[in-house]
C-alpha cells in the first residue's frame, strides 16, 4: 500500500513539476526575445519568480533535496534580476535556459528511479558568478525625486526596486487613494489595477483605514507618464483621490494629448502629498473591469489535470463500448435472419441511439486528449537559440500554426525527431555568416516550422533557407558506404531517401550534435510508429523542405477491413481515398516497380502478400484484383488484397517495445470476436515502395 501511495505521489510531482517547467520555458522565451531592450517586463519577471519559488517547494515537499537545491538557487538569481541588482543579458538568460534543461532532466529521471540524481554544481556555480555583480546606485536615484520618507520606510525590497526604476525612467510618481466597500472590494480592487496597469505600473498596493463605513481604505503607488487629473479622468469615481508623489518634467511634458500646461506645471511642481484629484461621474469601465475579473477568477476553478494513462484508461472503455455496439448489430442482423422483425425494428432503433451516444463520448474523450503543436514548437525555440550558438550561426525560427491540435501522446512522441530534424537543419542547412553573405543572402538564416491540418491529418513542415542538400555529394556517399553501386540508375527522390538509411551521415566532422550517422534513420523510425511519412525536397543553395503527415490520433480509428492469403488485416479508413477492381492484365511495370494507369495517372502498386511472405498465388491475366487507393499528402499507392471485409471501429494498440519497429505494421486492432488482426502502417508502406522496395520481411 505504501508503494502504491509512493507512486502516486510521484505522479503527482510528475505532473506539476512539468507543468511548471514548461510555464517556466515560455517564459524565458518570451523574456530572452526582449533581450536587446535590457529589461524585463516587471510582470513576466515576477512570473519566473514565483514559478522557481513554486518548483522549489514543490522539490522540497516530495523530498528531492537536488532538485530543491539547484532551484533555491535560480530563485535567488531571478529575485536579484527582478530587484535590479543583476543586469538582464544573454548570458544570464542562456544560464537560466540551461538550469531549466537539468531540472527537467532531474524530473524525469525521478520519474524513472526515485535515486535518480546529477551533478548540478556546474549550474550553481553560474549562478554564483551572475550575482557577483550585485550593485545599486539607490542614494543617487532617490536624491532627483522628492519622496515622503514614511512612504518608503513601507515599501518592500523588490517595491523600492521597481520605484526607482520608474525614476530612471523618468516617471510620475503618483499615488492612487481608494475607499471600496466590504463586500467587493477584491473585485473592484482588480478593475482599479487593471486599468492603472493601462496607464503605467503599479508600484505597491498597501491597505489603510477606510474613510466610509463599512469600507475599505488603499493607496496604490504607480508610475506614469501621465498627470494626476489625467490619471482621475480614467479611473472616474468619487470614492477615488489621486495625488502626486513626485513628479518628471519630462513625463509630463510628453503625457497624452489633452494635457493642459497648468495641469503639467502641477504635477511637476506639486509637493510630495499634494494636488489632490478628485475622480468623478459614472463607472461602466470599473464596473465592466470588475466583472471581467470575477469572470476570469471563476474560470480558474474550472480547470483540471488529467493523468493521460486515465484518458488512455477512459478511451479504452470507450473502444470496449464500440464493439459491444458491434455485437448489438450483429444480433440485430440474426434476428431479422430468424423474421422477428419486430424485435430487429426496435433494436436496429435503439442501436442509432447507442451509435450517435457513444459517438458523442468518443469525440467528448478525443478532444480531451488533443494539445495545440505549441506545446511542442515552444521547445523548438530553446533548440534554435543554443544550438545556434554553439555553431556560431544566426537563426531565426518562423513558427506557423503553433495551435493545430493532436493527440497528446504523438506530440510527446514527436519531441525527439523534430529535435534531430531542427539540429541538422542548423548544423548542416544554415550557412555560417560569412558564407551566406557571399552568396548574396541575409547573415541571418530562416528555419520556418509550421503546422496545418489537412483532412484527419496533421502535416508538419521544416523548411531551411540553406546550402540545400546535394544530391551528388549524397551519391558519392551512399557508394562509399556500399548503399548504392557507382553505375546505380536512380532518381533524385530516391538520392534523398538515403539520408534515412541507418549510419548514412555525409559530414566530414563529427560533433556533438551531428555527423555520427545516427538521427534521420531514428527520425523515419519514430514517425513510421506513428503511422506518419516523411519526404524530403531540396534545391542546392536554396534550401531544404522535410515534411511529416501524422494522423490526428492514434486511438479509436475507423478501419477497411481486408483479406490477405488468408489472413484479415485493417488500413485506416482516414488514409484511403477509394478502391477499386482491376483486371490483373492491366498491371504493369515501370522501373521495377509495378504500377497501374488510374485517370491518367500512373499509381505504384503494392501486393500485400508478397510485401510480407505470404506466398500468393499468381493470377491471370483475365481475372480481377482489390486495389485499396490510400494516400498522405500529396502521396498515393494502390494496396492489392485478396478480398474487402468492410469499415469496422478499431482500437489500435501497440505492439510493445520488442516489436515497435516491425516495419509496414503500426499495431494491432481488437475486432470484437476474440479475434485480434494487425493494422498496416499505410505511411511505412508508401515510403518503402517510393523507395522501390515490394518486400521487406525478414
Amino acid at each position: 500500500m505504501a508503494d502504491q501511495t509512493s507512486s502516486r505521489a510521484i505522479k503527482d510531482f510528475l505532473g506539476e513539476a512539468e507543468e511548471i517547467l514548461e510555464k517556466l520555458n515560455l517564459d524565458l522565451v518570451t523574456l530572452g526575445d526582449g533581450i536587446e531592450s535590457g529589461e524585463g517586463s516587471p510582470d513576466l519577471l515576477n512570473s519566473i519568480f514565483r514559478g522557481a519559488h513554486s518548483f522549489k517547494g514543490l522539490s522540497g515537499m516530495f523530498g528531492f533535496d537536488d532538485i530543491s537545491e539547484l532551484s533555491h538557487h535560480m530563485e535567488n538569481l531571478l529575485d536579484s534580476l527582478r530587484l535590479g541588482k543583476v543586469p538582464l543579458s544573454a548570458a544570464l538568460i542562456e544560464t537560466l535556459f540551461e538550469v531549466l534543461e537539468v531540472l527537467t532532466r532531474l524530473v524525469h529521471g525521478k520519474g524513472e528511479s526515485e535515486d535518480f540524481t546529477f551533478d548540478v554544481t556546474p549550474q550553481i556555480d553560474q549562478i554564483n558568478r551572475h550575482l557577483k555583480g550585485d550593485g545599486s546606485d539607490r542614494d543617487r536615484l532617490l536624491a532627483s525625486y522628492r519622496i515622503d520618507p514614511d512612504i518608503l520606510k513601507v515599501l518592500t525590497e523588490y517595491e523600492e526596486h521597481r520605484l526607482l526604476d520608474n525614476i530612471k525612467k523618468g516617471r510620475n510618481l503618483l499615488r492612487v487613494k481608494a475607499n471600496l466597500s466590504l463586500a467587493t472590494f477584491d473585485q473592484e480592487l482588480a478593475a482599479i489595477t487593471e486599468l492603472l496597469k493601462k496607464e503605467g505600473e503599479v508600484i505597491s498596493t498597501l491597505p489603510s483605514a477606510g474613510d466610509i463605513p463599512d469600507h475599505i481604505g488603499f493607496q496604490l503607488l504607480v508610475g506614469t507618464t501621465i498627470s494626476p487629473a489625467q490619471l482621475a479622468a480614467q479611473l472616474q469615481d468619487d470614492n477615488i483621490v489621486v495625488d502626486s508623489l513626485a513628479a518628471s518634467a519630462h513625463a509630463a511634458s510628453t503625457g497624452r494629448p489633452g494635457t493642459t500646461a497648468s495641469a503639467v506645471a502641477t504635477a511637476v511642481s506639486a509637493p510630495a502629498v499634494s494636488g489632490e484629484v478628485s475622480a468623478s461621474a459614472a463607472e461602466p469601465a470599473r464596473i465592466e473591469a470588475s466583472e471581467e475579473a470575477a469572470a476570469s477568477l471563476r474560470s480558474i476553478s474550472r480547470t483540471v489535470r488529467v493523468d493521460i494513462d486515465k484518458l488512455d484508461a477512459l478511451m479504452n472503455i470507450v473502444g470496449e463500448l464500440v464493439l459491444s455496439k458491434g455485437a448489438i448489430v450483429s444480433l440485430t442482423e440474426r434476428f431479422k435472419n430468424e423474421g422477428q422483425n419486430e424485435l430487429t425494428m426496435e433494436l436496429q432503433k435503439a442501436t442509432r441511439v447507442l451509435e450517435r451516444r457513444l459517438e458523442d463520448l468518443q469525440k467528448g474523450v478525443m478532444e480531451v486528449r488533443m494539445v495545440p503543436v505549441a506545446q511542442l514548437f515552444d521547445k523548438m525555440v530553446r533548440i534554435v537559440r543554443r544550438v545556434s550558438s554553439e555553431r556560431g550561426k544566426k537563426v531565426t525560427l518562423d513558427i506557423r500554426g503553433a495551435d493545430t491540435e493532436l493527440d497528446k501522446l504523438i506530440v510527446e512522441d514527436l519531441s525527439d525527431p523534430l529535435m534531430h530534424i531542427i539540429r541538422n537543419s542548423i548544423d548542416h542547412g544554415i550557412e555560417a555568416v560569412e558564407e551566406r553573405l557571399a552568396a548574396g543572402k541575409s547573415e541571418k538564416g530562416t528555419i520556418c516550422l509550421w503546422a496545418s491540418q489537412k483532412g484527419n491529418h496533421v502535416v508538419l513542415e521544416v523548411h531551411d533557407d540553406g546550402r540545400g542538400i546535394d544530391p551528388e555529394r549524397v551519391r558519392r556517399k551512399a557508394v562509399e558506404q556500399g548503399l548504392i553501386t557507382k553505375d546505380a540508375e536512380i532518381s533524385q527522390e530516391d538520392v534523398y531517401n538515403l539520408i534515412f538509411r541507418p549510419g548514412f551521415s555525409t559530414s566530414e566532422a563529427v560533433t556533438e550534435l551531428s555527423g555520427r550517422g545516427v538521427g534521420m534513420d531514428v527520425v523515419k523510425n519514430n514517425i513510421s510508429a506513428l503511422s506518419g511519412m516523411i519526404e524530403i525536397d531540396s534545391k542546392v543553395a536554396i534550401g531544404t523542405s522535410i515534411s511529416i503527415t501524422l494522423p490526428i490520433t492514434l486511438a479509436i480509428i475507423k478501419a477497411l477491413i481486408v483479406s490477405v492469403s488468408g489472413r484479415t488485416y485493417a488500413i485506416p479508413i482516414n488514409s484511403v481515398l477509394e478502391t477499386l477492381m482491376v483486371d490483373a492484365g492491366t498491371i504493369h511495370t515501370i522501373e521495377r516497380r509495378e504500377v497501374i494507369e488510374l485517370r491518367e495517372t500512373t499509381l505504384p502498386l503494392l501486393r500485400i502478400a508478397d510485401a510480407f511472405g505470404l506466398g500468393a498465388e499468381t493470377k491471370a491475366a483475365n481475372q480481377r484484383l482489390f486495389v485499396v487507393v490510400v494516400g498522405l499528402a500529396e502521396k498515393k499507392m494502390g494496396v492489392v488484397v485478396d478480398e474487402l471485409l468492410g469499415q469496422q471501429d478499431v482500437v489500435i494498440k501497440s505492439l510493445g517495445s520488442t516489436l515497435a519497429f516491425v516495419r509496414g505494421i503500426s499495431g494491432a486492432a481488437d475486432l470484437g470476436n476474440q479475434k485480434t488482426i494487425l493494422v498496416l502502417d499505410v505511411g511505412g508502406l508508401m515510403g518503402e515502395v517510393l523507395r522501390g522496395e515490394s518486400s521487406f520481411y525478414v
